[in-house]
């Protein structure tokens, strides 16, 4: 199966951006970062997602965040699908922390559920089909508003695709953007670039011991 195995985060100083993840979310090889200092301005078109549990763990998630140097786009805060806040790294980067439970059943974790990279495009229906023809396979479509790829359960990262407009509208920003996206996918398939300006590149290939 076709499917995207980490993302790099293009950021100036990887030093102190692998300080303040480590710090905010705990995160592993699926987030990496790349030394980068090509112009970026206003929405980069994409938002990190990150799933849990209970209101509890997002609210943890969103506190050490701060505490590591993110400002908040949207406070912490309960919505008919959920509860969740919304976070923008030093780096520039976007974070939603969110959980579909409305309620605490036990103590807060650091435990994430899913992590997921949402692209805001242009035209939903045509890049749902550009990643059909790269092998990719839908798991959920929303007509020309949200289209989610299926991957493995253990799956690293989930790829989706949401209208641009309303993604810049969801985690509380304007939609307007130039520049690099500062992000590159790393998948289970050859280098390519969306329509939308979002490279791909090959997975390096992990051999099994006999």
């Amino acid at each position: 199966m076709t499917s995207l195995a980490y993302v790099t985060l293009e950021v100036a100083d990887t030093t102190a951006a692998d300080r303040f993840y480590s710090a905010a979310f705990g995160l592993g090889s699926q987030v990496r970062l790349r030394a980068c200092e090509t112009p970026t301005a206003g929405f980069r078109g994409f938002t990190m997602s990150i799933t849990v549990s209970q209101p509890a763990d997002v609210d943890g998630f969103i506190a050490s965040a701060l505490e590591a140097g993110a400002t908040t786009l949207k406070p912490a805060s309960k919505s008919l699908w959920g509860y969740g806040g919304v976070v923008q790294a030093p780096d520039g980067t976007i974070w939603k922390l969110a959980t579909s439970s409305k309620k605490n059943t036990g103590p807060a974790t650091r435990k994430i559920d899913q992590l997921v990279l949402l692209l805001g495009v242009e035209d939903v229906k045509a890049s749902k089909q550009f990643y059909i023809e790269q092998g990719l396979s839908v798991a959920k479509s929303f007509g020309g508003k949200y289209v989610e790829f299926a991957s493995a359960d253990d799956a690293p990262v989930k790829l989706a695709l949401y209208k641009r407009r309303g993604l810049a509208k969801d985690v509380g920003v304007s939609e307007e953007g130039s520049g690099s996206h500062r992000i590159v996918l790393g998948g289970t398939t050859g280098a390519f670039t969306d329509p939308d300006g979002f490279a791909w590149e090959p997975a390096p290939v992990t051999s099994t011991p006999a």
